[in-house]
């Protein structure tokens, strides 16, 4: 097990970068490889009742007809942050992390032949399991769209993970 807090900063990263390529690709039969088989993964698009989806299975059961109308489709990492459990006090478990992801979608409908671009929040919790960081919990929530009904949500009023995770 690495004891490198570098190492997890750069691996969970590398999770999150993995994340938008699989996205960006479509390539949804890869999220198994991402996301532990229990990743509870909680919607909350403002605009629409908020649900949850259990399982990488599940999550790409819902992209796959979501994203059918668009012919292009970036999922782009604006920042994140990361703090893995024993950062803040030194008490808390190495093997658990918890982070958040600001993201954009940049997307052209094909039938409308208009182009979106969406905003939102990751807030996810993270598992080392056999040396492998995975996602264990994400909750997403809408910020912003630029769509036919343009809209501004705005920030939660509060975030899962208080403060600055990663200082």
């Amino acid at each position: 097990m690495s004891d490198s807090m570098t190492d997890d900063v750069v691996a969970l990263g590398r999770l999150n970068s993995a994340y938008a390529d699989v996205i960006t690709r479509r390539a949804f039969e890869e999220l198994g490889e991402l996301m532990l088989p229990t990743c509870v993964v909680h919607l909350d698009l403002v605009s629409a009742p908020a649900r949850d989806l259990t399982g990488p299975e599940a999550v790409a059961e819902m992209l796959g007809p979501a994203m059918a109308r668009f012919d292009h489709f970036l999922f782009a990492i604006r920042h994140s942050v990361v703090q893995r459990g024993d950062e803040r006090d030194g008490g808390g478990d190495p093997d658990r992390a918890v982070g958040r992801m600001f993201i954009s979608e940049i997307r052209h409908d094909l039938a409308s032949d208009t182009w979106e671009e969406t905003h939102g929040l990751y807030e996810d919790d993270y598992r080392r399991v056999d040396d492998r960081w995975w996602f264990a919990e994400r909750h997403y929530r809408s910020l912003a769209r630029n769509a036919a009904d343009s809209v501004v949500l705005g920030l939660p009023d509060r975030m899962r993970h208080a403060g600055r995770p990663g200082r």
